[in-house]
């Protein structure tokens, strides 16, 4: 899976707003109805929201990949929101997250998920790969260190 074909600096979103994981979830739904990556927020949002209640995707090491599947997905999308200040995600370590990856994927369709989800999960183990992505200044910065 090329990380390139999925996030461009356009699904790339810094300073956050949201203070907690509705309204990150909110905001992170927002840059994909901007960019027409999904066209029934209300869906989409259900979709994340029916996940998050069976388990939260707040993961460690100041992340959280909300995701949802959705028959109104016909193609994975994503999208990268970086927040200032860190927000409760009810993360398997308890610590706050402030990178947030979120992914839509079709339901019949689980292999692109499934290694999106691999791949990124892979990339942020790396301390040096979180901290560059939470000093970046631009959506340009974040995707060169995604994609480098």
């Amino acid at each position: 899976m090329n990380l390139k074909t999925i996030i461009t600096k356009d699904t790339i979103k810094l300073n956050l707003k949201g203070t907690t994981k509705k309204e990150i979830i909110n905001e992170l739904l927002d840059i994909l109805v901007s960019t027409g990556k999904i066209q029934d927020r209300q869906e989409a949002w259900s979709a994340v929201m029916d996940r998050e209640e069976k388990m939260s995707t707040g993961m460690k090491h100041g992340i959280a990949i909300p995701h949802g599947k959705s028959a109104i997905i016909h193609d994975l999308v994503a999208c990268i929101g970086i927040s200032e200040n860190p927000v409760d995600f009810d993360s398997l370590d308890k610590e706050p997250c402030r990178i947030f990856i979120m992914t839509l994927s079709p339901v019949e369709k689980t292999g692109p998920h499934l290694q999106f989800l691999a791949e990124i999960s892979l990339l942020f183990k790396s301390s040096e790969k979180r901290k560059e992505i939470l000093n970046s200044k631009t959506s340009e910065e974040v995707l060169k260190t995604l994609t480098e």
